[in-house]
């Protein structure tokens, strides 16, 4: 059409057969607009730091699940056994919405996810 979308969004398959619904892959899903829509004045200061924070962690941890395949979580540092938790929380806690909240509330629960797994401010 000649026209560039606000952003796509990416389905999973492999999330569907684990029954995560919306099976939305946030990985390669983006918003060209995100950074004019959020921050201080607009949703809070911290928004964008634990956006960043979620999607460095998750992008970690999927990336864990190869190797995961390959050696067992019991072959795996600590540090990665985790990152594959994050990645599992992740996908439980946001992606698989059974709620509906607002920003406020999801920009709360991603900061404790953060904080929970030692994460928050890197």
């Amino acid at each position: 059409t000649g026209y560039i979308t606000e952003g796509q969004l990416v389905l999973s398959r492999d999330l569907h057969q684990r029954g995560i619904f919306p099976p939305l892959d946030v990985l390669p899903s983006l918003s060209r607009l995100m950074q004019h829509g959020i921050g201080a004045g607009r949703t809070r200061a911290d928004h964008r730091a634990i956006a960043n924070g979620l999607y460095r962690c998750y992008a970690r941890g999927r990336e864990l699940r190869r190797l995961e395949a390959i050696v067992g979580r019991d072959g795996m540092l600590a540090g990665d056994r985790r990152l594959l938790d994050f990645a599992d929380r992740f996908e439980a806690a946001f992606i698989a919405q059974s709620e509906r909240r607002s920003v406020a509330a999801t920009l709360d629960a991603g900061a404790a996810l953060l904080r929970e797994f030692g994460e928050e401010g890197k």
